[in-house]
């Protein structure tokens, strides 16, 4: 019996998923310039022909990962609330996928880094471009509202820290306590204290060192 349209197209979507997922995996493994096609298309468990159906070129999966990964960061323009409630959710958001999206982070900072791949960043950023704009306006209008003095500075300050613990976390998830770090931001930015921790790995402060 002849599968119905919408078999296939779900079939299809799994497929591409199942790629995506795999080169997600393999990238965060050996790295986006020593992963191959080939690695890409074992560990999915499909052939190089239908890896071609769904992309052209490593480049067009990464692409593809940097787009999603981009629209995860404008998901803050969904919290609602007085101005302090947004911004310790900016605050929350930001930590809570930097420690449930690790290998997504990984590669997006590497990409970001590497003057061979830094072009694609570039194009799926410039692609993006007005949803990142919301983003920024968004947080602006947040600090604007807390009576900012220059909130276009603000915006660019906290997004540097955002990403710089992103970084951070990246390379040390072992130790990185987020907690303490979440309670810190809280107190440069004058916002009540978090009731509850975020349910997120978080180990006391010590030092930051890379587990072999």
């Amino acid at each position: 019996m002849p599968r119905s349209a919408s078999t296939n197209q779900e079939l299809r979507e799994k497929s591409r998923e199942r790629i995506l997922a795999a080169a997600l995996e393999v990238f965060a493994e050996k790295g986006y310039e020593a992963a191959s096609i080939t690695d890409v298309t074992a560990r999915a468990g499909v052939s190089r022909g239908l890896l071609a159906y769904y992309f052209t070129s490593k480049q067009a999966i990464a692409a593809e990962l940097l787009d999603r990964w981009l629209d995860g960061i404008t998901a803050i323009l969904t919290i609602q609330g007085p101005p302090d409630e947004r911004l310790a959710g900016i605050i929350d958001g930001a930590l809570m996928a930097a420690s449930a999206t690790l290998p997504i982070q990984r590669l997006a900072i590497s990409l970001m880094m590497l003057p061979t791949t830094h072009p694609t960043f570039a194009k799926v950023e410039a692609e993006k471009s007005h949803r990142i704009t919301e983003v920024e306006d968004t947080i602006r209008t947040i600090f604007e509202a807390r009576g900012a003095q220059d909130p276009a500075i603000e915006e660019m300050l906290l997004r540097a820290t955002l990403e710089g613990i992103t970084v951070k976390l990246t390379i040390y998830p072992e130790t990185f306590p987020v907690e303490e770090i979440r309670r810190r931001l809280y107190q440069t930015y004058d916002l009540p204290e978090p009731k509850e921790p975020l349910p997120v790995p978080s180990p006391p402060v010590d030092r930051l060192r890379a587990k072999p």
